[in-house]
């Protein structure tokens, strides 16, 4: 398979990943043959979306295509391994799109004469209709059989996308850095809004207020990059105003704000390597018996 005109593209599950996939694959050229879901709705409505087939069964899908995603949740991968390994899949290229599961879940594939990947599209993936949308911008990755990886790394930089190649075994790594950067920050602007509305802010309000900072935020990230971007009593070094939030704080929230701010400094340091962080770390440590409203 070395010519975009061989490419059929089967999806096995038509969620919001497989929906958003094969709307992008389509728009951009590539060829989406179709779907099969377990809920025969469910594929007939994304290959209505993506104009093309809906299938009754794993088996013909998998006859009439070469390459597979399987777009289904991370626990049923190997059920659906399981079920594909049984057919001729001789040639064959499977993938899945799990950020934490690695290619290593088609046990045994090389045996069957095909070929496993695990191919991540970097981004929150929320609506089934809209999320496709902002695939254009998104940063992939891949991991997977050496003999056809640089053909799938091909198909998805033809679309314009950045693609890097990573081992197996440091997929649960990787996955760990995007919860990191996108599901745990929700927790901790929620936290921030609870904070406010102890202030006296409804939630309606306290959102209002935070996401500007919120956004601002990410958006001196993407531009300059976490140093530039470091504003705060951490990067001032400003310990009696560290030692006050940490009197006002208590129980996970406190540990929280000690942890990210120990943490924070290393950032800070590489940003200004002149500065003295040692009383800072000491407060946050706990070492420090100092109230900062004395200071």
């Amino acid at each position: 398979m070395n010519d975009d005109s061989l490419i059929r593209i089967g999806f096995i599950g038509a969620g919001r990943v497989g929906y958003s996939l094969g709307k992008y694959f389509c728009n951009n050229g590539i060829n989406v043959s179709g779907y099969y879901s377990r809920d025969p709705a469910s594929a007939q409505d994304a290959a209505s979306f993506t104009n093309t087939k809906k299938y009754d069964d794993t088996e013909s899908l998998v006859n009439e295509c070469n390459i597979i995603f399987l777009t289904v949740p991370d626990k049923t991968i190997g059920e659906v391994w399981n079920i594909l390994s049984v057919y001729d899949i001789t040639g064959k290229i499977l993938c899945h799109c799990s950020g934490a599961v690695s290619s290593d879940v088609f046990s045994d594939i090389a045996s069957h004469g095909a070929y496993g990947y695990s191919v991540h599209p970097l981004c929150a993936i929320h609506s089934k209709t809209e999320s496709y949308k902002t695939l254009k911008d998104t940063y992939f990755t891949i991991e997977g059989s050496s003999e056809k990886l640089p053909f799938i790394k091909g198909i998805i930089e033809s679309l314009g996308n950045k693609v890097s190649v990573i081992k197996a075994s440091d997929k649960v790594r990787y996955h760990a850095a995007a919860v990191l950067a996108s599901n745990l920050v929700i927790s901790l602007y929620d936290t921030a809004c609870a904070l406010l509305s102890e202030c006296g802010f409804s939630e309606a309000d306290a959102h209002k207020a935070l996401s500007p900072l919120f956004i601002g935020n990410c958006r001196n990230i993407e531009k300059n990059g976490v140093i530039k971007a470091l504003t705060g009593p951490i990067d001032r070094c400003d310990t009696k105003t560290v030692i006050n939030h940490l009197n006002e704080l208590d129980g996970n929230i406190k540990q929280i704000y000690r942890y990210l701010s120990l943490e924070l400094i290393k950032t800070a340091q590489r940003k200004n390597p002149g500065t003295d962080y040692t009383y800072m770390k000491e407060a946050l440590s706990g070492q420090s018996n100092m109230k900062g409203r004395d200071i």
